[in-house]
C-alpha cells in the first residue's frame, strides 16, 4: 500500500499527524469549483482554511454526478453553466497554493472530465497545480492502471470510498492501491439525503481499522455542527458538503448570481462545523 510520504501526499500526512498530536479531528469540507462562479468560488476557497477546514476536497464540476444528491448536482450545473472546465478547477488550486502552502486540496469527481484531458497531462498539471490527491467516484480498483496507479506514482494520494455494504472479500482489492485517508461513507445512497448513525459508524469505523493504518474521513449525512461533532468523537475527520452547498444556494440572487453576503455566510458555516468538530473530544473527554 502507498504511505502517502512523498509529493502532495505528504502534505496530507503532515496534516493527520498534526491532528493526531493535537488530538483531535479534522474538518474536511467539500465545495464544487466555479459555484456560483470562479471569482465568487475562488474567494471561498482563498478564505476556507481560515476559517477552519483542516483538508478541503474541490469538487470538479461535471454534468452527470451520479454519486451526488441534488444539492451537489445543482452546484455543478451551476458550475458549468459558468463556463467552468477542469483546466479552471487546477488554475483554483494553483491561485490558493500562492498563500497557503500547507492546507491539502484533494480534488473530488468523476472520470470522463480527467480521460478527455488526458491522464498524463491532468497527472502532471495537478502536481503542478499543487493539488494532493483525488477521489474519483466511478473509477473501482479494477481499473487502477487507468488512473490510480498513474497519480499515486506522481506523489497524489488517492482516496477511495469505504461503504457500509463494503465486505470483506472486497475490502481488499479497495485497500490495495489505496492511499492518503479512506472516506467512510456513513450512509447508503447519494449525498444530501440522510442523517449519518453516529453509532452504526462508530462500530464500522472499529472494523475498518482492523484492515487498515490510514486515517478514515467520514461523509455523507453532516449537515450540522452537532453532526459532525458527533462523528469527530472516533472518526479521525469528518466531511461537511451538502449544507456548505446549500449555504451557497442560499446566498444568491434572483438572477442567480452571488449576493453580497454569500462568502462571509458560507465562512460562518465553516466556522461553527470547525468548533464542533474541534470541541468534539474535549466535550468527551470532560463527560
Amino acid at each position: 500500500m502507498n504511505d502517502g510520504v512523498s509529493g502532495g501526499a505528504a502534505r496530507i500526512a503532515r496534516r493527520f499527524a498534526r491532528l493526531k498530536e493535537e488530538g483531535r479531528a479534522g474538518l474536511v469540507t467539500f465545495t464544487t469549483a466555479g459555484d456560483p462562479d470562479l471569482k465568487t468560488s475562488q474567494q471561498i476557497l482563498d478564505g476556507i482554511a481560515k476559517a477552519g477546514a483542516d483538508l478541503i476536497e474541490l469538487g470538479m464540476p461535471f454534468s452527470d454526478p451520479m454519486a451526488d444528491g441534488p444539492a451537489i448536482q445543482a452546484a455543478s450545473l451551476r458550475a458549468l453553466g459558468a463556463g467552468v472546465a477542469l483546466r479552471d478547477v487546477l488554475g483554483m488550486v494553483r491561485s490558493f497554493r500562492a498563500h497557503d502552502t500547507e492546507t491539502p486540496v484533494i480534488l473530488m469527481g468523476y472520470y470522463n472530465p480527467i480521460y478527455r484531458y488526458g491522464v498524463p497531462a491532468f497527472v502532471a498539471d495537478a502536481v503542478a497545480a499543487g493539488v494532493d490527491g483525488l477521489i474519483v467516484v466511478d473509477l473501482p480498483p479494477e481499473e487502477d492502471a487507468e488512473l490510480c496507479l498513474p497519480a499515486n506514482a506522481a506523489g497524489l494520494s488517492f482516496v477511495r470510498f469505504v461503504t457500509p455494504t463494503t465486505d470483506e472479500r472486497r475490502m481488499g482489492r479497495v485497500l490495495a492501491n489505496t492511499s492518503g485517508f479512506l472516506y467512510y461513507v456513513s450512509i447508503t445512497g447519494i449525498t444530501g439525503t440522510a442523517e449519518a448513525d453516529a453509532t452504526l459508524v462508530s462500530r464500522a469505523l472499529e472494523t475498518l481499522r482492523r484492515r487498515s493504518e490510514l486515517p478514515i474521513a467520514v461523509g455523507f449525512g453532516i449537515k450540522t455542527p452537532e453532526q459532525a461533532a458527533a462523528i469527530a468523537e472516533f472518526a479521525d475527520a469528518a466531511v461537511v458538503g451538502t449544507a456548505i452547498v446549500n449555504t451557497i444556494k442560499g446566498g444568491l440572487k434572483a438572477d442567480g448570481t452571488a449576493g453580497a453576503g454569500l462568502v462571509g455566510d458560507v465562512l460562518a458555516l465553516v466556522r461553527s462545523l470547525a468548533d464542533g468538530v474541534r470541541g468534539a473530544r474535549i466535550r468527551r473527554k470532560a463527560g
